[in-house]
């Protein structure tokens, strides 16, 4: 049992590991005077940290945050916050994934912040993902694939769902509570499998009333850069 542990403790803090490694690569990305997009989640948090230390030693650049606790985070540390009121544009964005598949197609919005992070990626010049090598999948679907609902039309939703096929089920917090977005909104955790097509899945859920945005992130990422071992790969589109 003490052994099992152990071995646990390791795998942890060698993926621990690994997202130190992806974020370092994603800040050889970063340039003075960019806008930056800044992601959710624990490997766009080791991001952010590595980038606040940069900004604190002297680079100049501004921040457009994916969910209230990404800006907080950067606020912290020292980086200044925009939106797009100042800035319509974003040089890069760098952001975690919960899935990474064929032809960098993405499952996100295991934070719970996929709204948020598909508004910064739409607007981003270049959008780069770092994770490491445990999301990188044959195909996506394994990992539950969020959709975003108004508080409503959750029901409603949650049917049209099961009829596609899926199993959906409601998010909620620790306390028993529902999760709620910095949007107001809802999250139906939906188990799929692995999808022959998801653009048509895509396609499919954006189809029903009372859905706000799903986390099937197609054709938007650029590259990936994944902490494999003691090396960090790149996966370009």
């Amino acid at each position: 049992m003490q052994r099992e542990g152990w071995n646990k403790m390791l795998v942890m803090q060698s993926v621990d590991n690994a997202k130190v490694m992806a974020a370092k690569k994603g800040l050889e990305f970063v340039e003075a005077g960019m806008v930056v997009g800044l992601g959710s989640g624990s490997t766009a948090t080791e991001f952010i940290r590595l980038l606040g230390e940069r900004v604190q030693a002297g680079l100049k650049i501004r921040g457009i945050a994916s969910s209230r606790a990404s800006e907080d985070l950067a606020i912290s540390l020292g980086i200044p916050i925009i939106d797009f009121e100042t800035c319509s544009e974003i040089d890069v964005a760098i952001d975690g994934a919960d899935e990474v598949g064929p032809g960098l197609g993405l499952i996100k919005g295991g934070g719970g912040a996929l709204l948020r992070e598909k508004i910064v990626a739409s607007a981003s010049r270049r959008f780069l993902i770092v994770a490491d090598a445990s999301k990188v999948v044959r195909r996506l679907g394994r990992f539950p694939l969020p959709v975003e609902v108004i508080q409503m039309a959750a029901p409603l939703v949650a049917r049209k769902l099961t009829e596609l096929g899926m199993r959906p089920a409601m998010r909620h917090r620790n306390d028993g509570s529902a999760y709620v977005t910095d949007e107001g909104n809802y999250i139906l955790d939906c188990a799929c499998g692995e999808m022959e097509d998801p653009a048509a899945v895509a396609a499919a859920i954006r189809g029903i009333v009372g859905v706000v945005e799903h986390g099937l992130f197609l054709g938007m990422a650029e590259r990936a850069l994944i902490a494999d071992g003691a090396e960090v790969r790149e996966l370009v589109r």
